[in-house]
């Protein structure tokens, strides 16, 4: 569904022009990634176990951008659909295309910074023998230095406080809008509340670590049901909805996106009775 999404997206200029649906594209690819990531760490640790520190820490390290990346997203298209109605003269204006993908580079800097003095620590604290060793590939094995997880929780703190912040006043700004004006600031209304829905399970990653033990503590026989539990609340549902919400719900986004299907499926059936005639004929 993702594929076809970002397919669909890229065939029509009526999308490409748009900076909502480039921010929503955006979150699609930036989920499709996250999800390969952790789907491959995550049979990883049912297969081999441990893997090469290095290897493991790249794929670490893209799992957190991507994880990252995600609130921002959230935050960036609730301030979108708020320039939008509540003001609609500049919002051409504000929000072009060059200002969008120049927003979303800013985005992942966020990310990046955030992530990269990590990296820096365990390069500076770890001896060169450490990365020529394998290890079990989570984040608290590798990153497991005191002053990182104090950063990261400080981290994790400041980002969701502003992107909680950013939805709720977006949301109550345009809650007053659509008590005066027309549906389609009813339906921007909906639209961030949503937004606050899809932030919330994506604030499940940030208690992935805490939910783990737990679930360990609680049930001790069954480590690895428990962890393959946890890994689908938090990492696969929220983003298997994603398309879901922000892209089937769009009308026009779902115009094109059924256009597309019907289209793919007439060209399949158009093969397969031409591939029979050939055969009658043979």
């Amino acid at each position: 569904m993702n594929s076809t999404l970002v397919h669909t997206f890229i065939k029509h200029e009526i999308f490409t022009g748009n900076p909502r649906y480039i921010l929503f594209i955006h979150m699609v690819l930036n989920d499709m990634i996250q999800l390969t990531v952790t789907v491959v760490l995550h049979v990883l640790s049912y297969i081999v176990f441990t893997i090469n520190v290095p290897f493991c820490c790249v794929l670490i390290m893209i799992a957190i951008f991507t994880t990252l990346n995600t609130p921002l997203n959230l935050a960036t298209m609730a301030i979108e659909r708020y320039i939008a109605i509540c003001n609609p003269l500049r919002h051409t204006q504000i929000c072009t295309v060059r200002k969008t993908y120049v927003l979303i580079g800013l985005l992942w800097a966020l990310s990046v910074i955030q992530v990269l003095p990590d990296l820096f620590i365990l390069l500076a604290t770890q001896p060169l023998s450490f990365f020529y060793t394998t290890v079990s590939c989570y984040r608290d094995n590798l990153f497991n230095n005191p002053y990182v997880i104090e950063k990261r929780n400080i981290m994790y703190i400041i980002y969701l406080s502003f992107v909680w912040v950013t939805i709720a006043y977006t949301y109550l700004k345009i809650l007053f809008v659509a008590k005066a004006v027309n549906s389609h600031a009813r339906k921007a209304q909906s639209t961030i509340i949503l937004h606050g829905i899809q932030l919330l399970m994506c604030m499940l990653t940030f208690v992935g670590p805490f939910l783990d033990r737990l679930l360990q503590n609680i049930f001790p026989m069954f480590i690895l049901e428990m962890r393959f539990v946890s890994y689908l609340i938090i990492q696969i549902i929220p983003r298997f909805i994603s398309p879901i919400v922000y892209g089937v719900r769009d009308q026009t986004f779902c115009n094109y996106f059924k256009r597309y299907l019907l289209c793919t499926m007439f060209k399949a059936r158009n093969k397969i009775n031409t591939q029979k005639i050939g055969k009658r004929f043979q």
